[in-house]
């Protein structure tokens, strides 16, 4: 199904930890690599990130049975510690990602633009689903 490809899709969850934790574990590439599925039978292998305005990250994303991989990456354009993350990806597509204390627990809202190939649905569905094994993950 085709999709505009400047459609915004926005997920969102609040994680039970304090905003710095949270910030931690969703920059640091060992923690990445912990987290960054959508289903089980995927994983990220490997995990680099330049957190700082300019600098690079890439995950290397796979089917945990060898049958499928891929790397994400992209370009930061902006970094303010604890609050915001917002990048280009390497197809040109923007990313946000906002972190908002509340007490002992952070909001985290992340809004990217659709690519054309799958559709809306799936496409929300499979990053939600990675930010709710993030979810998981911090909070364990």
């Amino acid at each position: 199904m085709e999709t505009k490809n400047k459609t915004a899709i926005t997920v969102e969850a609040t994680i039970l930890a304090p905003v710095e934790k949270v910030w931690e574990l969703w920059t640091t590439p060992h923690h990445i690599m912990k987290w960054n599925n959508a289903s089980e039978d995927w994983h990220t292998p490997h995990a680099e990130n330049d957190l700082r305005v300019g600098g690079r990250f890439v995950s290397r994303m796979a089917a945990k049975d060898g049958s499928m991989s891929f790397d994400f990456g992209g370009t930061y354009d902006q970094v303010k510690t604890n609050e915001l993350i917002a990048y280009t990806m390497d197809d040109g597509r923007k990313t946000s990602v906002v972190f908002t204390k509340k007490g002992n627990q952070t909001y985290v809202s992340e809004t990217f633009d659709a690519e054309g190939e799958n559709s809306i649905e799936m496409q929300r569905a499979g990053w939600q689903a990675i930010l709710n094994n993030f979810k998981k993950y911090a909070e364990q």
